[in-house]
Formats: structure tokens, C-alpha cells, sequence
């Protein structure tokens, strides 16, 4: 699922392609989604990439492909069952949640880790049940992860990411990061100098680099949910 200025970023580059073979300019994307700066650009496109609608051809300059272009979300039905592994951005609608079972506990499903808006957003959007032994002390939400960027952690696309409310995260932790209030994303957090890095794990992906006030962590990971179809 793809944010709104994805979703309008991914069929920009796809008009522009069909109507001229060349991909828009950094500039021309920027003027044409009404962002403030290239950087804003820069972040539609690396999640554009990570969600496989758009690729990067190699030694060419302004070359994009698009991949497949988005469609209508449709509702799935409720997964029979959850299983639980170990721990290791548009907005939609939410898939249902697994069904509760023995020794479980709610807590506030606030979306996919994609949606692109703060996580205040999704308040009281819908519950998921989960077992009380995958939480530990504190206040937790769950998050809908979309796509492949942590898929070296075992966290996969469409997993329930599990997450204990907190401000403050240690070097080496897997955090939900606010990128200048507008973009969320579930990413190793490390400090580099006086710089905020955010390390996804997957070789394909480079790690993401931001100036302190810029990123807000908005929660720690504590477990994931698996959904077996």
C-alpha cells in the first residue's frame, strides 16, 4: 500500500515516461508533488524502490522504470491463525487481525509502517490480538510492515510488528523512526557522528542519514506476528 504522494510520485514518472521516454527530473518531480526539497523526493523514490514499483537503471543518469503501478487496495479476510517469530510508506486499509487465542491481550493495530503519516494518526483505528508472553512491560501498538527492507532481520512484508511506546533508542535497536513529521519507518537506529543513521537489512538497500531533528522514535521493536495463508 502506497501514501497518497507515492502513489502520485510513481504515476508521475509513469506519464512522464509514456509521453516523452525520459524520467522527469529531481526538480520536476519535486514542483509537480509539492514538496519542499529534493530530499522529500529522494525518500518517495527509495520506498517506491523497496516496494518494487519503480527500479533504478544502472549508469544512466534520471533512468526509472516502473515496475507495476498501484492498485485499489481490497479488504483480505481474517487469517485463521498467528504464529509468532522472535524479533529480530501508503495509506490503507488495515487486513484484519489474527484471532484472538489463550493468554491474549489487544492493543491499538495503527496501520502499516508505510502509511507515510504519524503514528498518532491511526489512533484507535482498529485491535489486534496478541499473546501476552510476545509483550514485555509498558505501553504497545502493532504496525502492518510493508515491504522488504528488514527482510535480513526476518521481519517480511505483511508482518505484525509489534511496538513498545518510547522516545529514546539505543544504538543497535529496531525502532519506528518519524521522518520531519510526515514519513514513519521500521529501521535499525544507530548514531554516526552528529548524524541519526537508519540501516534497513537488506544488502539492496543503503542505510538513510539524518540531522537529530529531523527523526523522531516513536517506539521500539518488541516481537513480530505471522500471518500462514
Amino acid at each position: 500500500m502506497l501514501t497518497r504522494k507515492q502513489h502520485e510520485l510513481v504515476c508521475f514518472i509513469n506519464d512522464r515516461l509514456e509521453e516523452t521516454g525520459v524520467s522527469p527530473s529531481f526538480e520536476e518531480m519535486k514542483e509537480a508533488l509539492d514538496l519542499k526539497s529534493k530530499s522529500g523526493v529522494h525518500r518517495l523514490i527509495s520506498a517506491l524502490e523497496e516496494r518494487h514499483f519503480i527500479r533504478r537503471l544502472p549508469n544512466r543518469a534520471r533512468a526509472l522504470e516502473v515496475l507495476r503501478m498501484p492498485e485499489r487496495p481490497e479488504r483480505k479476510a481474517a487469517p485463521a491463525a498467528a504464529a509468532s517469530v522472535p524479533a529480530p510508506a501508503a495509506r490503507g486499509n488495515v487486513r484484519p487481525a489474527p484471532q484472538p487465542a489463550n493468554d491474549v491481550v489487544e492493543i491499538p493495530l495503527h496501520g502499516r509502517i508505510a502509511a507515510g503519516v504519524p503514528i498518532e494518526a491511526f489512533e484507535g483505528s482498529s485491535m489486534l490480538a496478541v499473546p501476552a508472553a510476545l509483550l514485555g512491560s509498558g505501553e504497545h501498538y502493532a504496525l502492518e510492515v510493508s515491504g522488504d527492507s528488514m527482510v535480513e532481520a526476518g521481519i517480511l512484508d505483511g508482518d505484525y510488528a509489534l511496538i513498545r511506546r518510547t522516545e529514546t533508542a539505543r544504538d543497535g535497536e529496531i525502532v519506528v523512526a518519524l521522518i520531519e513529521e510526515s514519513e514513519a519507518t521500521l529501521k535499525y537506529f544507530r548514531r554516526e557522528g552528529a548524524m541519526i543513521r537508519l540501516d534497513p537489512a537488506n544488502r539492496a538497500y543503503e542505510p538513510q542519514r539524518y540531522t537529530p531533528d529531523i527523526v523522531r522514535v516513536q517506539g521500539k521493536l518488541s516481537g513480530i506476528l505471522r500471518r500462514y495463508d
